[in-house]
């Protein structure tokens, strides 16, 4: 899709449809708990998941891929392989918005590498409202002395992962249709996860399988909405939305998990929504702007 053609409020929508979905996972793996091991936990998901292939296996079948289409999706596999057992283990050992806030780390490393790597033109006013998200994600964590145990490590690298997963999400959705990134994601993560998992097996109960179905359904119509976000806008416009994500984590914490109120999270949430609004508002501006005709150009 051309610049042109992009739709920034399009692209936000989808991502934030993106961002309820993984909040849904978010959930769900922390009602799961530690009895699974995460590895076990992440094939599980995947393997559930690949009954939403079905819809897809004749554009599967017919699919010509060049040599470098088809080891960027063995790359991504790879990536999102490892990301998602870190991310398991870390999710069922650390608070909610311990996890989703050094998720954020992610969307820095992929608008970075989206300018350096893509040739996204990376304008001041989006650095701005980016970091001033990042700001609004220090301020709920309020850096000082904390415990950084194993699952705070895990998330460090889960963030570099995941942002090299999607970078080459955007990559792909440029090359193929949402339907096969998706379903080539659960492929490649599904036969990567599985000898991690048989290392250390605990049967599952009817129960768990349950959960992790229900964590298949939503990650999987995630990363659907997330690859039409990036078709229909920049990475640097898509990515901030999923700042949002904090907000809500944290509101789940409060409702469902017991977590108390704290008013740097108010704080820290009003500046990622303002950041947000920002980014889109500016973006929907610019592109009035250039696809409206001026004056000149509309004599006859």
């Amino acid at each position: 899709m051309t610049p042109a053609q992009q739709n920034p409020l399009l692209g936000v929508f989808w991502m934030l449809l993106t961002g309820l979905c993984f909040i849904a996972v978010t959930a769900l793996v922390k009602v799961l708990g530690t009895r699974i091991p995460a590895p076990e936990a992440a094939f599980l998901r995947y393997i559930l998941g690949l009954v939403f292939l079905i819809p897809f296996l004749g554009s599967l079948r017919d699919i010509k891929l060049d040599r470098a289409t088809w080891k960027l999706f063995g790359w991504r596999g790879l990536a999102h392989t490892l990301a998602v057992s870190l991310w398991f283990f870390a999710m069922a050992r650390i608070p909610i918005a311990d996890v989703t806030a050094m998720n954020y780390l992610s969307p820095i490393y992929v608008t970075i590498g989206a300018a350096l790597f893509l040739g996204e033109r990376l304008a001041l006013r989006r650095i701005i409202a980016a970091l001033a998200a990042l700001l609004g994600a220090l301020i709920i964590l309020r850096p000082g002395i904390r415990e950084v145990g194993p699952g705070h490590i895990a998330m460090i690298f889960t963030a570099m992962l995941m942002g090299a997963s999607y970078l080459m999400a955007k990559m792909l959705s440029e090359r193929c249709s949402a339907g096969v990134v998706v379903a080539m994601l659960s492929i490649s993560c599904t036969i990567g996860l599985l000898p991690l998992a048989a290392l250390n097996w605990v049967t599952p109960t009817w129960w768990e399988l349950l959960i992790l179905m229900g964590v298949a359904t939503a990650a999987t119509a995630g990363h659907y909405t997330m690859t039409l976000a990036f078709r229909a806008a920049p990475l640097t416009v898509t990515q901030p939305v999923t700042f949002l994500q904090l907000v809500w984590a944290v509101t789940l914490g409060i409702t469902v998990f017991g977590e108390p109120l704290d008013p740097f999270v108010i704080l820290g949430g009003t500046i990622i929504v303002g950041s947000v609004c920002f980014i889109s508002w500016r973006e929907a501006v610019l592109k009035r702007k250039a696809i409206t005709p001026n004056v000149t150009a509309t004599k006859v």
